[in-house]
């Protein structure tokens, strides 16, 4: 009697989060030890070292400590609250194409940088930084209230159709204000661009506590997602505060996406990006989906902006045109993979 084939064995799904896990810290490890080691300015790994362990004050001290350190820091942030944000954005529209900035937010942020370098002269980063803020804040807010208007409350078309508009709005709005201002075009492009550089880590440390906060109110917001996953009428059933549990959401948004595209200027597809990559690799639960979505998020900036300062080597190119080039493909053959974009 012939022996039947030997079949495979099946995969455990636990394993799947503790695989996603361990490739996620390995690749944010040599993304991390790319950024610190690789720039304009030629370093070697001995010169690294010391300038991490031991600094003398040469240059090389200076270009790792106060330079790259603080733009590797920053990307790790920026990374991770737009990946968590966009987690967040998708669960709560049930959009799988949802991105962070469709709540108006990055229009908010610039029409703000431009306000205040046209009315006030602001031309500095670190005086429209919070300018970019209070836009984003403000546009957020208008989104969900119109979002909100009406007998059935916030809903994820709502939501959608309010975030377009004002986008739309702010956009041209923007578009008319920089065509007459020098400065403020220059201001703009500067911003718009989406980089790391040039920040500094007092700005890191400034925005900080927006992004810890938005962390915070993400991860309470975690059952509420696995809840609406099922359904709004489900979740009713569930006795889950619907309304609640979106405001929160949208306000772990605003926070998180806020910081982010206040300090290094719009950075697009993390945030559509990041969840469908770890989805695939740890499933839905959003228990695993947020952690795991901000770190992945942090490898996409850090590993954009690594590719930005090698390609055009002594120059470089922003990570926001980097993950623009390498992103819109890459996103495409995902959405291809009709089970990776199912929520």
């Amino acid at each position: 009697m012939a022996r039947p084939p030997l079949s495979r064995p099946p995969v455990r799904r636990r394993s799947r989060p503790v695989l996603a896990l361990t490739l996620g810290l390995g690749a944010l490890a040599v993304v991390v030890v790319a950024s610190i080691a690789v720039g304009a300015a030629p370093t070697t790994p001995a010169e690294v070292w010391q300038a991490l362990t031991a600094p003398t004050g040469a240059p090389a001290d200076i270009v790792v400590r106060e330079l790259r350190l603080p733009r590797t820091l920053l990307g790790i942030m920026v990374g991770a609250a737009l990946g968590v944000a966009g987690v967040l954005m998708q669960g709560h529209t049930r959009n799988p194409l949802a991105d962070p900035g469709l709540l108006g937010i990055s229009g908010g942020a610039a029409f703000c940088v431009v306000l205040s370098t046209t009315v006030l002269g602001v031309t500095d980063v670190h005086g429209y930084i919070w300018f970019a803020f209070a836009g984003a804040a403000l546009a957020a807010l208008l989104v969900f209230t119109l979002g909100a208007a009406g007998t059935g409350g916030p809903t994820p078309v709502t939501l959608a159709l309010a975030g377009l508009a004002v986008s739309e709005l702010l956009l041209a709005i923007t578009s008319g204000m920089v065509l007459g201002d020098g400065p403020s075009l220059d201001a703009y492009r500067f911003w718009a661009a989406g980089a790391l550089d040039d920040r500094g880590a007092d700005l890191t440390l400034q925005v900080l506590p927006f992004v810890l906060v938005g962390l915070v109110l993400a991860a309470a917001n975690a059952r509420a997602l696995d809840v609406l996953a099922l359904g709004e009428d489900s979740a009713r059933g569930l006795g889950q505060n619907i309304t609640r549990a979106r405001a929160v959401g949208l306000i772990g948004v605003t926070l998180l996406t806020g910081a982010a595209v206040s300090v290094s200027g719009p950075v697009g597809f993390v945030g559509l990006m990041a969840p469908h990559i770890v989805r695939a690799l740890a499933g839905p639960s959003h228990g695993r989906l947020l952690p795991l979505a901000g770190l992945v998020g942090a490898v996409l900036v850090l590993g954009a902006d690594v590719i930005g300062r090698v390609v055009v080597r002594p120059a470089e190119l922003a990570v926001g045109i980097v993950l623009g080039i390498v992103g819109a493909p890459f996103f495409i053959a995902m959405v291809r993979r009709r089970r990776m974009v199912r929520l």
